[in-house]
């Protein structure tokens, strides 16, 4: 095969390689493991090591060398209207266990099917038809039109603000209904998504310096901007490899009503969803602005509901269970998850999650002031008290004393 090794062409080269053996990696972990997340951050690393194949493969003399030329013409490398409608599935796959990609999300990848067929056209009129260069008459990669680029460009951004609208949802209900939110909170799904902006921008960053410096316009100057996207591609494909965080919680949002999504009891009441189900015991709305009620109205109802959740707290100590979630203490109370989040919010003025790390807290202050520090460590009392990280302990302490755990240890 035809490569020319130099600088720009070998630089992007080791990008390339390290971007496939990746995406394969991490293709080969969700088959293990049976995660369609891995899968689909596969393919986002795949299309991402296409992305920059024009430039490696341009670099390393194949649009100055035939049949190599034609090859880059006629093959659709840049798949722009693919990327976006990957990192959203991706995004959900990861936060969701009851995500499954059904055939209607299909439509979200039309789009690229089309530019696809558009490829295959060009090939069979230019190749077999005619015989000569029709569609590429002005010697351009179609790749590279104007409309496809900045068409692409948009759908990135409309599938990334998406994915991060589906990210925000997630980190509201995750509050709500599990005391353990600060673990799952997936800081990794944040840094995923600002480095996909990142890249987005730097593609406008770049359109700005083309128009004030002519030489970022080149092919050369170009190169840059490659460089820099593989960088970003290449921090993506190490950290979401070693992600090794999974959330249990199942639910679904309607993409109308942001603000209140489905609360599943299990992953496999996905599938009811689907049968239209309606069994309150399946399918609970879960209120993300729970604070915006009739607290006149609802004010017997909490009544009713507060004394049995504080028993539950101080007599049986539930909050040393460290996943510990809504639906538990609705089944322990014989109701259901939307009674008891409005009762916690409303009654108590706080969420779930902190309503339970508070009594932890309570806990932990209790044991210390019995002097059980010195019998063991800090956070083995906070392990006992239902904590488990020693970051959520330390930032629930201060949250509600004020100060750190050790500062409050030795001012008893």
């Amino acid at each position: 095969m035809h490569f020319q090794f130099g600088l720009r062409s070998s630089v992007l080269l080791i990008f390339f390689v390290h971007g496939l053996v990746y995406s394969l990696l991490l293709f080969r972990k969700g088959y293990v493991n049976n995660s369609s997340a891995d899968k689909w951050l596969s393919a986002f690393l795949l299309l991402c090591v296409l992305y920059i194949s024009p430039w490696m493969l341009g670099f390393a003399g194949w649009y100055d060398n035939q049949p190599y030329r034609d090859i880059l013409f006629y093959t659709p490398l840049q798949h722009l209207f693919l990327i976006g409608p990957v990192i959203y599935f991706y995004v959900q796959s990861l936060l969701n266990p009851s995500f499954r990609f059904t055939k209607n999300q299909l439509l979200h990848f039309i789009p690229g099917m089309l530019y696809a067929l558009y490829c295959i056209v060009m090939v069979l009129v230019d190749k077999l038809l005619l015989q000569r260069y029709y569609f590429l008459a002005d010697g351009l990669d179609r790749d590279f039109d104007r409309w496809y680029q900045w068409c692409g460009f948009a759908a990135m951004l409309f599938y990334f603000f998406m994915a991060m609208r589906y990210y925000n949802t997630y980190k509201k209900l995750m509050v709500q209904v599990i005391s353990y939110a600060d673990v799952v909170m997936f800081k990794w799904v944040s840094h995923f998504l600002m480095a996909f902006l990142t890249m987005q921008l730097l593609q406008v960053a770049f359109f700005v310096l083309s128009k004030i410096n002519p030489a970022f316009e080149t092919y050369v100057g170009s190169w840059w901007y490659f460089f820099m996207f593989a960088i970003i591609f290449y921090y993506v494909a190490i950290m979401g490899y070693s992600n090794a965080i999974a959330t249990k919680i199942p639910f679904q949002i309607n993409k109308l009503q942001f603000n209140k999504p489905l609360l599943l009891s299990n992953i496999n009441d996905e599938q009811l969803v689907l049968n239209n189900a309606t069994a309150n015991e399946v399918i609970e709305t879960i209120e993300l602005n729970p604070f915006e009620t009739d607290a006149v109205t609802d004010q017997t109802f909490i009544n009713e509901w507060k004394p049995k959740i504080v028993q539950l707290l101080v007599e049986n100590k539930i909050y040393e269970d460290p996943e510990l979630s809504l639906k538990q203490i609705a089944t322990l109370l014989k109701t259901n998850a939307t009674i008891i989040s409005k009762v916690v919010n409303q009654g108590f003025g706080m969420n779930f999650n902190d309503l339970i790390n508070f009594y932890r807290v309570q806990a932990v202050k209790k044991m210390l002031e019995a002097g059980e520090q010195k019998k063991q460590t800090l956070l083995g009392i906070a392990y006992d008290c239902g904590f488990n990280s020693k970051a959520t302990f330390n930032r629930a302490f201060k949250k509600f004393t004020g100060v750190g755990p050790k500062d409050w240890s030795s001012q008893i």
